[in-house]
């Protein structure tokens, strides 16, 4: 059984779509569930290696409905 505090974590998850380009002006997207788009985008250079060697290559993080 989880804590309600796990649960409140959870809940309070959010779907975030970051899009970012490749060197070859790609428009590629990778989703996330985060607290916010700073843990969204913390979340994307972890996971993604190309974001990761090019945090810059970000050019939007959406919040989804």
């Amino acid at each position: 059984m989880q804590s309600n505090k796990s649960l409140d974590a959870q809940d309070s998850l959010r779907a975030y779509t970051v899009h970012y380009r490749t060197c070859e002006n790609r428009r590629i997207e990778n989703c996330f569930y985060a607290s916010d788009a700073y843990e969204a985008r913390m979340l994307a250079m972890e996971f993604n290696k190309y974001i990761h060697d090019h945090p810059n290559s970000i050019d939007l993080i959406r919040l989804e409905n």
